[in-house]
């Protein structure tokens, strides 16, 4: 059933912010040149390097596997954000769940309620693929990210997130 709902899912949302009409859709492999750059300029914000190759095979890759759904707002004909998810499971829950994995906006389009709007239609999409959860990390010092989940319903947890190189 739930994948029946989500092909008749409509996954364009016409919006108007700032009396310019932005769309939420979600990206296709048309999308990578244009979208690049912005995978490019979130790495940057997290202080990595702007490779430019590398974000576009990494999307390339992400649309041949089909391991991700990314989201993109088109500002009047100019992609100016983006959200992408990646589909798991939670044991404890027996469920699955979508990890949103990366938010960005445009610094010319921040301030706007894009981010606010690429995370309804990521909510959206959750309850019509049958996910019964979103988890995402923030940046201990993205104040601005935390107050903008926070306000959208996303609450902290009690567990830490660690990491390791794989060598």
């Amino acid at each position: 059933m739930c994948n029946q709902k989500i092909e008749r899912m409509k996954i364009k949302n016409n919006l108007k912010t700032d009396n310019n009409p932005v769309t939420i859709r979600e990206a296709c492999r048309e999308d990578i040149d244009e979208l690049a750059p912005l995978f490019a300029a979130f790495r940057v914000f997290y202080k990595q390097d702007f490779e430019l190759e590398k974000s576009s095979v990494f999307l390339k890759e992400r649309f041949r596997l089909k391991d991700s759904v990314i989201f993109i707002a088109v500002i009047n004909g100019e992609i100016g954000g983006f959200v992408q998810l990646f589909p798991t499971f939670t044991t404890i829950g027996l469920s699955p769940i979508w990890i949103l994995n990366d938010l960005f906006v445009s610094p010319k389009f921040r301030n706007r309620q894009i981010a606010q709007k690429l995370i309804d239609k990521v909510l959206l999409y959750s309850k019509m693929s049958c996910r019964t959860k979103v988890r995402l990390s923030a940046a201990f010092d993205n104040h601005t990210a935390q107050r903008l989940y926070e306000k959208t319903g996303f609450t902290k947890t009690n567990f830490y997130n660690y990491e390791i190189e794989a060598k």
